[in-house]
């Protein structure tokens, strides 16, 4: 895994605020499957930064955006970034600021925020390994105008699809795959975003173990 250039991860003392972080603190919950499953929801990017530790992230796209105001033009860098362990367990999350260093920062924040699991399998007809390579099923996910559709592909295949998604899927823990885009693919940020909402998809059918 790739770290974003001159970025380093602040060295503070947590003190949790919320139910679900100080039962994490306390080793009630010690696991990210523990803390997803839990009743309580996750506010706190600390969270996933303890019972993840191994948790790599990979910036994909620095956009300047710009707003007129009565004091005059103000500039901001838009940061997207995607968070993965490789292994099932994805995020992406977006972050404003003045400053790169600092909107790179708030976007791996609201990744490990957005983390989720993805359901891997071999779903292909081509291939009966039964190890997780692929995807289970065909999804689709969709972003402002682009379309992403992921069908199952047979071991050793690769991964048939753009650079940016490529980063995305390896980052999921996905090696073997079909992909179909559709729509102003372009842009880096809705192409990520309906990446990751296909992927989501994959675990929303109950699939035999």
């Amino acid at each position: 895994m790739t770290r974003a250039a001159g970025w380093k991860k602040e060295e503070v003392v947590w003190v949790p605020s919320t139910k679900l972080g100080k039962m994490v603190q306390n080793g009630d919950l010690t696991t990210i499957e523990e803390v997803l499953n839990s009743k309580y929801p996750l506010k706190e990017y600390q969270i996933v930064e303890t019972v993840l530790p191994d948790l790599g992230e990979e910036v994909l796209d620095i956009n300047m955006v710009q707003r007129m105001t009565d004091s005059g033009r103000r500039i901001k860098f838009r940061v997207c970034v995607i968070v993965g362990n490789t292994d099932g367990y994805i995020g992406i999350g977006s972050g404003k600021d003045a400053l790169v260093r600092n909107g790179i920062t708030k976007a791996i924040r609201d990744a490990e925020l957005n983390l989720t699991y993805i359901e891997r399998g071999c779903g292909s007809w081509e291939c009966n390994c039964n190890s997780l390579h692929s995807v289970p099923f065909a999804v689709t996910g969709k972003s402002g105008g682009v379309y992403v559709t992921f069908k199952p592909a047979p071991k050793g295949l690769g991964l048939a699809a753009g650079d940016t998604q490529k980063k995305i899927l390896e980052f999921a823990g996905i090696s073997d795959i079909w992909t179909k885009t559709k729509g102003k693919t372009r842009t880096t940020f809705n192409l990520a975003l309906a990446t990751v909402d296909a992927l989501k998809k994959t675990s929303t059918i109950k699939t035999m173990s």
